[in-house]
């Protein structure tokens, strides 16, 4: 019986899981991103019984990931002192990497700069949801969340530049 529930909750995450990727690698540094997926599915596993269908699992999942993301973004400072060793090893791969590979890292480490609820609503925005779904999730206007979304573009643009320029 357990196995089915476990099948069963595998079967229902499993779509999402592209999206809970994403969102570790926003919110933690890539020495990190392991532990907050994690964190994530298991604030999901204790969220399923409360899932009543009134929206699309998509949003649900959105919801708590995001939740579980910004909680866990919460205990940052701990994982602060690791920081040094991090941003050694990131300059080591993109030293050695394709030169995507660092430009997507240069994105998420702009991603990650960003405060909280701004990471969130451009995650979902790279996740594909339209502006009235955002709305809903964050308790906003279509209308201020395409505002926000333009400015956020900006700024993770000059962010990147400036990563590029080493400013």
């Amino acid at each position: 019986m357990a196995r089915d529930a476990d099948r069963d909750f595998a079967d229902w995450l499993g779509p999402h899981l592209p999206m809970l990727h994403r969102t570790a690698r926003a919110f933690a540094e890539p020495a990190d991103q392991h532990d907050l997926l994690q964190e994530m599915i298991l604030a999901l596993w204790r969220a399923r019984p409360r899932f009543r269908a009134e929206s699309a699992a998509g949003t649900f999942v959105h919801r708590v990931a995001h939740n579980a993301a910004l909680t866990w973004r919460r205990g940052e400072t701990r994982r602060r002192l690791r920081g040094v060793a991090i941003e050694a090893e990131l300059l080591m791969r993109e030293a050695g990497s394709d030169p995507q590979d660092a430009l997507l890292e240069r994105l998420y480490a702009a991603i990650r700069r960003l405060p909280p609820v701004e990471r969130s609503l451009i995650l979902l925005s790279l996740d594909g949801l339209p502006y009235a779904e955002i709305a809903r999730l964050h308790g906003l206007s279509e209308t201020n969340v395409g505002a926000r979304l333009t400015r956020i573009r900006q700024r993770v643009a000059s962010l990147v530049e400036e990563a590029d320029h080493g400013v």
